[in-house]
């Protein structure tokens, strides 16, 4: 009698132990955030950029049809970017930066280790019917990519791209 109470507690605290989200909750980021300074460092695809430099907004809708609109953004050399991002569905969804290559190993590192938590400031985490925000400054030309990276998310499609001319 005495293993089966004890067994019971034990599933009952199991079962109450939160679902972690991948790069957990919007709220978790910004108290996470409240608490943090930016750290700019220097990527392929920009740096992040200060709220005063902004040249222009873009506003991004995320879908649980698994794609963002629009799904191809054109930037100038050198603009600041303040991108809301729009989380018009049901479900968790994220917007992050980067080329090809880093999304590719960030969404294969998300399949792996789905309840991993970090924040960077080229992503932000939405919950449903949401919004977040990024500020990055494209100080190099070529062209990059945005995308969730929830598992499951990338592999559907869920992903976009960003071309950065260098013309004036």
């Amino acid at each position: 009698m005495k293993y089966t109470v004890l067994t019971v507690l034990a599933l009952i605290a199991v079962a109450s132990v939160p679902v972690a989200y991948a790069h957990g909750t919007k709220a978790e980021k910004d108290d996470h955030a409240a608490n943090m300074e930016v750290v700019k460092e220097q990527k392929p695809w920009g740096i992040a950029g200060d709220a005063d430099q902004v040249s222009r907004t873009i506003d991004v809708s995320m879908l649980d049809a698994m794609k963002f609109e629009p799904a191809t953004l054109k930037v100038k050399e050198g603009e600041t970017i303040r991108f809301t991002a729009q989380n018009n569905g049901q479900i968790l969804h994220e917007f992050v930066l980067g080329t090809t290559e880093t999304n590719d190993k960030h969404a294969e590192m998300m399949v792996k280790f789905p309840g991993m938590v970090h924040d960077e400031p080229y992503m932000t985490h939405v919950n449903a019917g949401e919004q977040g925000e990024i500020i990055w400054t494209f100080n190099r030309a070529g062209n990059f990519d945005f995308a969730c990276l929830i598992a499951g998310h990338y592999q559907a499609g869920m992903r976009g791209t960003i071309s950065v001319s260098s013309d004036s």
